[in-house]
């Protein structure tokens, strides 16, 4: 944030991937003249063989993919350590998703300060599409102490203060440069994350290899937004 199947026998049924879907066994069908009353009971059970199998099919198809899709959402990791003191520092936001209180920014960067008390001070400046500049100072805490890669932000304003920090934290550091110049950030459903660098400007190699990586751990990288800011900066 800125920190704002398998086999299955064939006669017993096919894999979803999930669980076993029973195969339904073949009816007869009889000949017989289209007169003959057994031949449309026939006719009919076929008919009515053929809509559930492709019923049946469809459904599958549907298990399938919730399967895919619940395989595709494995537990978010952080990176194995962070040295918040190598961390503090600026950083400019390069790309992040969707955000409402972030709606206007279109070049926005944090500063970092590791408090006396451990707590680590977050400043954050935004300049908007009209070229104002928001700012916003908060805290953020260290949710998990054997990697420092957790941390929790509340901001300075009333709702934060009603709700307090979040108990798993909303600040993940998920991929960390070794020299600590570009890091990836984002929350643990998902939903937000931030493409970080301590540069303005990031080289498209690099960015292109932190959207990769952001892919890779589940992030809807389509909707990444680019920071606006001139080259100059």
């Amino acid at each position: 944030m800125i920190m704002n199947g398998h086999d299955a026998d064939e006669n017993k049924g096919f894999g979803t991937g999930c669980f076993e879907v029973a195969r339904p066994s073949p009816m007869p069908v009889r000949g017989g003249g289209t007169d003959d009353p057994a031949a449309h009971r026939n006719h009919s059970q076929e008919s009515v063989m053929k809509t559930g199998i492709t019923v049946l099919t469809s459904i599958c198809m549907l298990i399938l993919a919730g399967c895919v899709g619940i395989e595709s959402r494995q537990p978010l990791h952080t990176v194995a350590s962070v040295d918040l003191a190598r961390y503090a520092g600026t950083w400019y936001e390069i790309a992040r998703l969707p955000m409402w209180f972030q709606r206007r920014c279109i070049d926005s960067k944090a500063i970092y300060t590791i408090r006396p008390d451990g707590t680590i001070g977050v400043h954050n400046e935004c300049v908007t599409d009209a070229g104002g500049l928001d700012q916003v100072d908060g805290i953020a805490t260290i949710v998990d102490t054997k990697t420092n890669a957790k941390l929790a932000v509340t901001f300075d304003n009333f709702f934060a203060r009603l709700i307090g920090p979040a108990r798993d934290g909303n600040y993940w550091i998920l991929d960390l440069d070794p020299d600590y110049q570009t890091a990836l950030v984002g929350t643990p459903d998902r939903r937000y994350l931030w493409m970080l660098s301590r540069s303005p400007q990031l080289d498209e190699a690099t960015y292109q290899r932190m959207v990769g990586k952001a892919q890779q751990l589940g992030f809807p990288v389509s909707g990444l937004i680019r920071a606006k800011r001139s080259s100059s900066t």
